[in-house]
């Protein structure tokens, strides 16, 4: 089996021999340890073995990505301050205390005491790399004391009862792919590496479902149950654990057809800050009217309420057959409004529906990887569309499509002709995310955001949105996931022109706000993070802030899960 190994306090980097079902995205570190067990495929049985090989997943061609080009300066400077971290978190007029950096040093200690010496980093690199994320501006500038590696359940249960026991902030850690800021610890404490969480602990195919833990990356679970013929049907970043899933409730490019995470969770056993620990359902049923609906409250909740250790997920049958088609168009409206007529046609076997502007379609041509380079690309708008179902049935919708989409373009679909074609088409717009982070220049930031619309709306938003940043003069490309209303929108700016970064800042939140004016969401799938709290007020007002507040009180009320997310 591939993977990492422990030295000195921080993972070496593992890369994989194997090509991808995505592709081949550049630039992105993988965070993966050793112990991966795989299932019997009897139905409930747990995972015991150790030896299938990671390498036989999406992470092919995918080269180391320097998230480490920081000053240590900074970094020091903020973790010598002995005093006590203060926010006005409980509510508007009270803030609440945290230990100092010295109780929390000793609430790490504790939990090396009694879990083991082995499960506590101290490393200054490690702190760097799981308190700062090279994906996104949300950044705060404290770092975690120490990085804790549980293994259990009941690990997570102890590492809980210390830290409230001594008022020590707790972050949990996925794989560090979100952008809000998810996974930052502006108050510091301890953060809670999932790492070693990784198994699949019970595969259930006739069922279909499965439990597994949170470290359990999303593809390499579809690997281990592909011969099952059902797979887990979210798809975001190839590197994307099931825990950090479940916490931003992510969607990715098979939401037009599948939905959230949010429709795919069946149970959850959820750490409180106490140690205590509780299932949302009593086991694993396709529906329950019995209670509050609990396993919804922690989908999406980023850790603020809670700490998930064990996911039940439904499985979807695996397509009998794929399709992968693009279509160029001569304006960013243009594809934009095919794709809304491609949505309200209602063809049966359109599975993914995506967009990326012209500017996306030239760094591929200049930096895409090797397999998407093959392509001299239209630098244009274009559609990158995805159809699934029966060989029938996907024949007649790709005529019924076609000519749905002449009405916007003269250049006709392109369609993969082999599968290996399939694979290097749907890449392009896989590694999107991946390829802008590694041609960032040194010292430039990138603001990425997405919000999502009305699909009757969309057109009109996405219009607006590539004009508005196209007025910065920087760096700005829109992409993403039309088939359900939501695309993002990544920017280049130099954050020591105090001038550019209220520019791009300002730019944003208008974004934010015209989505709301046309009833959306300024979050469609990376949730909330510490960069779009001031948004989520204006959205839900602060009637509804103040319920879910209160609701954080009464599971949280000394305010150490994940503080400073979502809402203070």
């Amino acid at each position: 089996m591939s993977g990492f190994r422990l030295i000195s306090g921080y993972r070496r980097v593992w890369q994989p021999q194997s090509r991808s079902l995505v592709g081949h995205a550049p630039n992105v570190r993988l965070h993966r340890w050793p112990g991966y067990r795989p299932y019997s495929t009897a139905s409930g049985t747990s995972t015991t073995s150790a030896g299938k090989k990671r390498g036989q997943t999406l992470f092919n061609a995918f080269r180391v990505m320097s998230i480490f080009a920081f000053g240590a300066g900074f970094y020091i400077t903020s973790k010598l301050d002995p005093s006590p971290k203060s926010t006005p978190t409980n509510n508007e007029t009270q803030p609440i205390t945290y230990a100092n950096r010295t109780e929390m040093l000793h609430a790490a200690e504790e939990i090396a005491r009694v879990l083991g010496q082995d499960y506590v980093s101290y490393d200054t690199e490690v702190l760097e790399h799981h308190g700062h994320s090279d994906w996104s501006t949300s950044n705060s500038p404290e770092r975690a004391v120490a990085v804790v590696y549980p293994r259990t359940t009941s690990d997570v249960s102890t590492i809980a009862k210390i830290c409230t026991r001594r008022n020590v902030p707790m972050a949990p850690f996925g794989a560090g792919s979100s952008v809000e800021g998810n996974f930052s610890q502006p108050h510091s404490g301890i953060c809670i590496d999932f790492s070693h969480m990784d198994e699949i602990i019970a595969f259930h195919p006739d069922d279909m479902d499965v439990v597994v833990q949170p470290g359990v990356n999303w593809v390499d679970l579809n690997t281990q149950i592909a011969s099952s013929g059902l797979f887990a049907p979210m798809d975001p970043s190839p590197t994307a654990t099931v825990g950090g899933m479940v916490s931003t409730n992510c969607s990715g490019t098979n939401a037009f057809r599948y939905g959230t995470m949010k429709d795919w969770v069946l149970n959850l056993t959820v750490v409180l800050a106490d140690g205590s620990v509780i299932k949302t359902r009593s086991g694993r049923p396709r529906k329950s009217s019995a209670g509050y609906n609990l396993t919804s409250l922690f989908v999406g909740a980023e850790g603020t309420l809670g700490i998930v250790t064990e996911i039940t997920l439904k499985l979807a049958p695996i397509p009998q057959e794929t399709s992968v088609a693009i279509v160029a168009f001569p304006t960013i409206h243009d594809a934009a409004a095919a794709a809304t007529s491609l949505i309200r046609s209602g063809t049966p076997s359109l599975a993914a529906l995506e967009i990326m502007d012209d500017v996306q379609m030239k760094v591929l041509n200049e930096h895409g990887s090797a397999a998407v380079r093959k392509r001299k690309w239209a630098e244009q708008p274009t559609l990158f569309i995805k159809f699934s179902g029966t060989t029938d049935g996907i024949k007649g919708d790709i005529a019924r499509a076609g000519e749905i989409v002449k009405s916007y373009s003269k250049a006709g679909f392109h369609f993969a002709r082999t599968k290996q074609e399939e694979l290097d088409l749907w890449a392009a717009r896989k590694e999107a995310l991946f390829t802008m982070v590694s041609i960032k220049p040194k010292g430039m930031e990138m603001w990425s955001t997405d919000v999502a619309v009305p699909i009757s709306r969309l057109a009109e938003i996405i219009d607006w949105s590539k004009k508005e940043c196209g007025k910065l003069g920087i760096f700005a490309s829109v992409i993403g996931h039309v088939g359900d209303g939501n695309f993002h929108v990544a920017m280049m700016y130099d954050p020591k022109n105090e001038e550019q970064k209220k520019s791009v800042g300002r730019t944003v939140h208008e974004m934010m706000g015209k989505a709301i004016q046309m009833e959306g969401t300024v979050s469609g799938e990376h949730a909330i993070g510490i960069g779009k709290k001031d948004c989520l007020r204006d959205e839900l007002g602060a009637e509804t802030i103040g319920l879910m507040r209160t609701l954080k009180k009464a599971v949280d009320p000394t305010w150490v899960m994940n503080p400073g997310k979502v809402f203070d």
